[in-house]
């Protein structure tokens, strides 16, 4: 543990979109890869927003790391059903790390995938330390 809090050096966002199903639960099959840690120090990551693009259905989307040998389950989301118009928004999620979230290395990934074959946008807000 640091003796001393971990500030990012020049703040970043990250983004990317799943639209492939995947039901796994232990990282197989067709994931994202949202970020990549950079050297150590390591990246820090403060939120994840997840963005439903579109009409989604009932389902979850799922963040993974990856320590670049294996791959493990941190949370899944669930998403609720929902059809955007003039008077409905869309789908959205806000996954916080209050501590934040340290990729060590540059080996260290966070993945994200969604269970049904619908759109998301997935966006990381955090920076290298």
């Amino acid at each position: 543990m640091a003796s001393s809090a971990q500030y990012v050096g020049t703040p970043q966002v990250w983004a990317g979109s799943m639209s492939t199903a995947n039901t796994a639960r232990d990282g197989t099959g067709t994931t994202t890869t949202l970020v990549t840690g950079a050297a150590a120090p390591g990246t820090r990551i403060d939120k994840i927003r997840f963005v439903g693009v579109g009409t989604v259905t009932g389902g979850m989307v799922r963040v993974f790391l990856n320590n670049g040998t294996s791959k493990f389950l941190l949370r899944e989301v669930a998403v609720q059903a929902t059809t955007p118009s003039a008077t409905v928004e869309g789908w959205a999620y806000d996954l916080t790390f209050g501590d934040g979230l340290v990729l060590p290395s540059a080996s260290w990934s966070v993945l994200v995938a969604t269970n049904n074959a619908e759109t998301f946008n997935a966006f990381a807000y955090g920076g290298n330390l």
